[in-house]
C-alpha cells in the first residue's frame, strides 16, 4: 500500500510541474495533495509545523507570481497603469479562453488593446504587450524554481530528517 501512495505522490508532483506550463493543471494544489497524502496516509509526524508554514509562505508567492511578474514587465516595458491591471485581468480571463494558450495570448491582446486605447502608438502598445509575454514566461521560471524547492524540501524532510 505505501508503494502506491508513493507512486501517487510522484506522479502528483511531476504533474505540478508539467502544470507550470499547462495553467489548467492546478500545480500547487496538486504538490499540496502530495503533502497531504504523505501526512495522513504514511506519516503524520515527520513534517513538523516549519515545513508547513514555509510551504504556506511559498504558495503564496506562487499564487501571486503571475499576476505580479506580468503587471510588472508591463510596466518595465512601458506600459500604462490601466495596462498592468489589463494584464493581471488578462490572466484571469485567458485561464478559461482556448486554454492552456490563453494565459499567454489574452494578456498579450489586452494590454495592446488598452495601451491603443490610452493613444499610444503601435510600437509603444507592442513593446508593453511584450511586457505581459515576459511577464508570464518570468513567472512560470518563479513557479518551476518555488515548486522544486518546495518538492525537494518535502524528499529532504522526509528523508533526510
Amino acid at each position: 500500500m505505501d508503494i502506491l501512495i508513493w507512486a501517487i505522490i510522484v506522479i502528483l508532483f511531476v504533474t505540478a510541474m508539467v502544470g507550470i506550463f499547462i495553467p489548467v493543471i492546478p500545480a500547487v494544489v496538486l504538490i499540496w495533495i502530495g503533502f497531504l497524502l504523505y501526512h495522513f496516509l504514511l506519516d503524520s509526524q515527520q513534517l513538523n509545523i516549519l515545513f508547513w508554514i514555509i510551504m504556506i509562505v511559498f504558495t503564496l508567492i506562487i499564487v501571486g507570481a503571475d499576476f505580479l511578474t506580468n503587471r510588472y514587465f508591463v510596466g518595465k516595458f512601458g506600459g500604462s497603469k490601466w495596462g498592468q491591471w489589463g494584464a493581471i485581468l488578462g490572466i484571469f480571463i485567458g485561464i478559461f479562453v482556448y486554454p492552456p494558450f490563453g494565459i499567454i495570448f489574452v494578456p498579450f491582446i489586452f494590454v495592446f488593446v488598452i495601451e491603443i486605447a490610452q493613444q499610444r502608438s503601435a510600437k509603444e502598445a507592442s513593446h508593453a504587450a511584450i511586457g505581459a509575454l515576459a511577464g508570464f514566461l518570468s513567472g512560470a521560471v518563479a513557479k518551476f524554481l518555488i515548486q522544486t524547492i518546495m518538492i525537494v524540501w518535502f524528499f529532504i524532510s522526509v528523508f533526510v530528517f
